[in-house]
């Protein structure tokens, strides 16, 4: 596959917007004044949720999004608008007397300590509600898919959800809702409905398993009280499934770890309306939406998934980074406080010894970063004649180990500058180096040396080959 290109789709999306922010600190003690544990802050940052976020994701597919919502009239909306200006996405927003919704997130050591809300419910009604669907109408032409992004904050009334329905089925748009709450009769008509299996329970009035039969049940009973098409139903660790009224497809998850699922849910809600726009089958679009889940769930907070990291999980180079993209994955990890191993090499022709090596190196933390020689730093070291394979093939061989996670290929002779760049917690190199002799220590919290595995080598491999061959 060459990647996925949503570049013309344009999706309007109607719902409750709100900002996400998140206080990042340390824990080493707890309060005298309750039994609560202090966390001291080190650092701040907020993003949009809710709708919002599905925007986001949006914008970081490389389509186009237009949010139709409220806010208040504070320093929160005007937070809000500068982020959706900073993605170049439209919006329209019903200006309330109530706050914007804003949630805030204090985490301590990798651990959530609390959530703070901010907000007051009102639904969208009166000469609100007028407008809102005024400016709905005015975008909805303009776009090939629609959102219904339903936080129970109180934009998403049954009469702004009926008006939008009626006039995206009249002009053969899909509708994609994220739903909330048990009363799902104002999502009726819908092309898909995206819950989770809590809000599937919810709104079928009973206790739902997160296993196939009592999935598929329940939304069956759904699709027949809201006459949609079929109920796209995530399902955490067991993936996601597509439900129709006679059939239905089990799709197992992507994710390779799980680090925070907040905003998940817009990422599959995002990915699922850009794939409809573009007129892929629904099959097809799940397995997108699924991939994008997989990814965004390794992240921390309500990030959003890039187009190069979706295209990259479907052709194998999704570990593969340019030095660049390496720094955002560097930063998430010191947020997590995730330990960093490093070690590089040329990995010409991979063998058992490399394998056990960097096996062990992957032990040492959490992350394990490998540093590539690029074909002419290959060449230089090694001869003329040398690689035998280039750099992409040795790149995505290696990437097909799990234990290795990200794979940067470098053209200088020596990986100095790379580990200046990631700074890692622990350094590897073979057992053949001195300590001293180790290029990029000063920048290594540790260095680390691990032997080889005896009688194994890229070089006797290659003169056993040409012994083979006479």
């Amino acid at each position: 596959m060459s990647g996925y290109d949503f570049s013309g789709a344009n999706v309007l999306i109607i719902g409750d917007v709100m900002l996400d922010r998140y206080h990042f600190g340390t824990v080493s003690r707890i309060s005298p004044e309750a039994p609560v544990p202090v966390v001291n802050v080190k650092k701040t940052n907020q993003t949009l949720g809710g709708a919002g976020n599905v925007a986001n994701n949006i914008s970081h597919l490389q389509a186009g999004a237009v949010i139709v919502g409220s806010c208040g009239k504070d320093n929160d909306a005007n937070s809000l608008k500068k982020m959706l200006d900073d993605l170049n996405t439209k919006y329209s927003f019903i200006e309330t007397e109530n706050p914007t919704t804003k949630k805030l997130r204090v985490i301590g050591d990798k651990q959530q300590i609390v959530r703070v809300d901010f907000e007051e419910i009102t639904p969208m009604k009166g000469k609100y509600a007028e407008k809102a669907k005024k400016i709905i109408m005015q975008e909805i032409n303009k776009c090939s898919a629609v959102v219904i992004s339903d936080y129970g904050k109180g934009f998403c009334t049954f009469e702004v959800c009926e008006e939008v329905i009626r006039v995206a089925t009249n002009l053969g748009l899909p509708i994609i809702v994220d739903p909330k709450g048990s009363d799902w009769r104002k999502y009726a008509g819908a092309t898909t409905i995206t819950p989770n299996v809590k809000e599937l329970a919810e709104a079928v009035g009973r206790p739902v398993n997160n296993v196939d039969e009592e999935v598929v049940l329940a939304a069956r009973e759904v699709i027949e009280r809201t006459r949609v098409d079929y109920m796209v139903v995530t399902r955490s660790e067991q993936g996601i499934s597509i439900i129709w009224k006679n059939e239905h497809m089990h799709i197992p998850t992507e994710a390779r770890e799980v680090f925070d699922v907040s905003g998940a849910g817009d990422t599959v809600v995002a990915s699922l309306a850009l794939s409809l726009g573009k007129g892929y089958e629904i099959a097809e679009a799940v397995k997108v939406a699924n991939k994008a889940a997989g990814i965004v769930v390794s992240k921390v907070g309500t990030a959003p998934v890039l187009l190069s990291e979706l295209n990259g999980s479907f052709n194998g180079h999704s570990k593969i980074l340019e030095r660049h993209q390496l720094e955002t994955y560097i930063g998430r990890a010191r947020e997590m406080r995730r330990k960093i191993v490093f070690t590089n090499g040329c990995f010409d022709i991979l063998h058992k010894g490399h394998v056990s090596y960097m096996r062990q190196a992957a032990s040492l933390g959490d992350l394990l970063i490998l540093g590539l020689n690029s074909d002419n730093s290959v060449k230089r070291l090694k001869g003329e004649g040398r690689p035998l394979n280039n750099e992409m093939d040795r790149a995505e061989v290696l990437a097909a180990l799990e234990f290795i996670d990200f794979i940067v290929i470098f053209d200088e002779d020596t990986p100095f500058e790379l580990i200046k760049v990631i700074q890692p917690d622990i350094l590897v190199k073979g057992g053949d180096y001195n300590i001293e002799d180790v290029v990029g220590r000063e920048f290594a919290k540790k260095t680390v040396l691990i032997d080889f595995v005896d009688g194994y080598s890229t070089t006797k491999t290659i003169e056993n080959m040409k012994g083979d061959s006479k």
